[in-house]
């Protein structure tokens, strides 16, 4: 029996025979002729269950989504299932060294936002981060990533040159996590 979360804390059990029962997990009920007719525990609430406790489908609240880079599947909140998702390997953090894809360049990442690309603004441009040229490609409700180019942060005795500590903004997709130092 394969079991699909439709979200709302509702799922679909198709049978072998081609048949397919309706499951309401908060109500615990089933669209079964057993559950209906007999008022039973049926096999399919049994089945939703076990998929869930073994972790092949997720729990009431949140529905299984595919990781925005590497197509990995993730369990996350009904509430987020619209927006880019990213598993452990390809999610970024403040500090984390990457590559960007378009151009190669090595980057340091310094803000993760929750902001959608379409809707933050590149400067003064009459750009979003989702228009601007070479990020056309990407999902425009991907999240925007801030990031520096590393080498050009030139150390003073005082910190960094002010000039030097230039954020910019890209798709989270765009950029591939890498490890070591700046080149």
């Amino acid at each position: 029996m394969a079991v699909t979360a439709l979200g709302d804390a509702l799922y679909e059990v198709e049978t072998d025979h081609d048949t397919s029962y309706l499951i309401d997990l908060r109500s615990c009920r089933c669209s079964c002729p057993d559950y209906v007719f007999r008022s039973v525990r049926c096999k399919h609430l049994r089945r939703v269950a076990i998929e869930i406790t073994e972790g092949r489908t997720p729990p009431p609240g949140q529905l299984a989504v595919a990781c925005a880079v590497c197509g990995e599947e993730l369990f996350v909140p009904e509430a987020d299932a619209d927006r880019p998702q990213y598993c452990g390997t390809d999610a970024l953090e403040p500090g984390a060294f990457v590559r960007d894809r378009e151009t190669g360049d090595r980057l340091l990442v310094v803000a993760v936002s929750d902001r959608r690309a379409d809707r933050t603004e590149v400067g003064r441009s009459a750009y979003s981060v989702a228009t601007y040229p070479n990020n056309r490609s990407y999902d425009p409700a991907d999240r925007v990533v801030g990031a520096v180019y590393p080498q050009s942060i030139e150390m003073t005795g005082s910190g960094p040159e002010p000039d030097a500590l230039r954020v910019y903004s890209f798709p989270h997709a765009r950029l591939e996590r890498v490890s070591g130092t700046p080149a």
